[in-house]
């Protein structure tokens, strides 16, 4: 069984981060879980998220013992935030996994770890390209950037692709990065 972390007392629950076995297999959120979504701690997002991975795990039995934290929409991509380990779960299957969830849900999907650094937070995001490096920038303002320099590629990110990565750090971690390709 799929294990979601509850973020209030740090205990699992059955399912679901924030939402109870009972409203995720059935679709009928009580008033608990209802507040919960309503009040922005559970989004729509995350509930489609947990109901495709409860979908999934009687053809995937590696995803019985993962724990799913968060789902973040930027644009056509999904990050998929599971617990420390089950990034290797989500990709098994030679990544058969991930691609039926990107088929169903017709964005591609990012999986990345939680409770990590922000050097393997930015691995992840950025996978499978290499990060040659990543500094800190002040900004006169008092605000930071974080400066991430790519290995070059044949095959460049596009602009919107790269937004979308920007705009999940920013959701995921608060972080915002500039992105720069090694010469």
């Amino acid at each position: 069984m799929i294990r979601f972390v509850d973020e209030d007392d740090d205990r699992y629950m059955p399912k679901m981060a924030n939402i109870c076995d009972f409203c995720l297999k059935s679709g009928i959120l009580c008033s608990k879980c209802q507040t919960k979504l309503k009040s922005g701690k559970v989004t729509d997002v995350d509930l489609k998220v947990g109901r495709l991975l409860l979908s999934l795990e009687n053809k995937y039995p590696t995803l019985q013992d993962m724990r799913f934290h968060k789902a973040i929409e930027a644009n056509d991509i999904l990050a998929v935030i599971v617990g420390r380990g089950d990034v290797a779960r989500l990709l098994s299957y030679g990544g058969k996994i991930v691609r039926e969830m990107g088929e169903k849900i017709g964005k591609t999907i990012h999986v990345l770890e939680h409770g990590v650094d922000n050097r393997k937070f930015l691995e992840d995001l950025f996978a499978p390209l290499n990060i040659v490096t990543i500094n800190t920038i002040w900004i006169p303002d008092g605000t930071t950037e974080t400066r991430v320099i790519l290995k070059k590629r044949r095959r460049k990110l596009t602009l919107i692709k790269m937004e979308a990565l920007k705009e999940i750090a920013k959701k995921v971690r608060g972080i915002t990065i500039r992105v720069e390709f090694a010469r």
